[in-house]
């Protein structure tokens, strides 16, 4: 059974996107994983499909009505469903490496897209809603998220990257960045190549590969090296 993602979002007409083009939009046309969206609106009150309405105790905005969201999640995974429920949501748990290799390993994924002030707490509470970070800055809703999600999954399900090596050596395997990347010309504008990559010497380029990896990681992004073990791929 191919890798099967459903998106709830009150803009479906944003998907699939980006995802359907390159290595995902490959993948999705040979049906190596399938796509799926559930428009909220279409679970809206009245005349007018109404979605939210103000926040209870005040303030500004409005919020995503529970009853509203939780027919249209029902509808995207019925009960019994195995996939786990998402939320794309800045105050969610920031999403590494290691998360995106447990979904790829899993059946698929159901996608929450957030919109105006937020989801009512109770909707999230009783749909077991895990509610997942991109990065510590606010979107004008949850769909960009959810693209972003879908490619770094999609493209570690099997086939889609033709060779698989390519995904063990990129950044945040292992908790590094990845080493630099040359090609030809060996000099080019008065810049050349290492050396070490034109010796041949298969072993020593894996460990001036590792040793660069762990050096730009130190000078970047030294948390990577500071993630509890439970962050860190294994």
């Amino acid at each position: 059974m191919s890798f099967h993602a459903s998106v709830v979002t009150l803009y479906p007409e944003m998907f699939p996107g980006p995802l359907g083009m390159s290595l995902a939009g490959r993948a999705l046309s040979r049906d190596d994983w399938r796509l799926e969206t559930v428009h909220i609106r279409e679970f809206g009150l009245g005349r007018h499909r109404m979605v939210d309405d103000t926040p209870s105790g005040g303030g500004a905005g409005m919020v995503l009505r529970a009853d509203v969201l939780a027919q249209a999640i029902d509808a995207a995974a019925p009960a019994g469903d195995p996939r786990p429920r998402l939320l794309m949501s800045p105050r969610g748990r920031p999403l590494h490496q290691s998360r995106v290799r447990e979904l790829a390993a899993g059946p698929g994924v159901v996608i929450v897209c957030g919109r105006f002030e937020g989801v009512d707490e109770r909707v999230i509470e009783a749909r077991g809603l895990e509610e997942v970070s991109i990065g510590d800055y606010v979107l004008s809703g949850g769909e960009i998220a959810a693209l972003t999600l879908l490619d770094a999954v999609v493209r570690l399900l099997p086939g889609v990257m033709g060779n698989e090596i390519s995904g063990e050596t990129e950044s945040f395997e292992g908790n590094l960045l990845e080493h630099p990347h040359y090609t030809r010309p060996v000099s080019w504008e008065g810049r050349e190549i290492p050396p070490i990559l034109a010796s041949g010497d298969h072993g020593r380029i894996a460990k001036w590969r590792h040793a660069e990896a762990e050096r730009l990681t130190r000078e970047r992004r030294p948390d990577l090296l500071e993630r509890p073990a439970a962050e860190r791929e294994g």
